[in-house]
């Protein structure tokens, strides 16, 4: 899966981000891979799973669009460095990850 790592921190989190008003998730991901990775191309993506829940702390509803793609060409060069200081093809168990990327990880991959 592909990964990048939180510059402040050092945790590992799925890339993507918040959707703005009247974009689409797919659209979403489009623009935050663009912004955080920009020499990295994406095949036609499929909408694979939706993880939804609720942040513990803020108590505000949270749904991620978890998509698939048979093509990615490019390299995995970061764009925004003041947020991002690595991207790696990786599984995500044993990383340290953002807590986001955690729950949705122990979705997508009940151990």
């Amino acid at each position: 899966m592909l990964l990048v790592r939180r510059r402040r921190d050092k945790r590992w989190m799925f890339p993507g981000g918040r959707k703005r008003a009247g974009e689409s998730e797919r659209r979403c991901l489009q623009r935050e891979i663009t912004e955080e990775l920009p020499k990295l191309r994406l095949g036609d993506l499929r909408l694979w799973k939706e993880v939804n829940g609720k942040n513990r702390r803020s108590g505000r509803k949270m749904s991620d669009a978890i998509f698939l793609t048979k093509k990615v060409t490019g390299p995995l060069k970061i764009g925004d460095k003041r947020e991002i200081d690595r991207a790696a093809w990786r599984k995500p168990r044993g990383l340290k990850l953002t807590p986001t990327s955690r729950y949705i990880r122990d979705k997508l991959f009940p151990k």
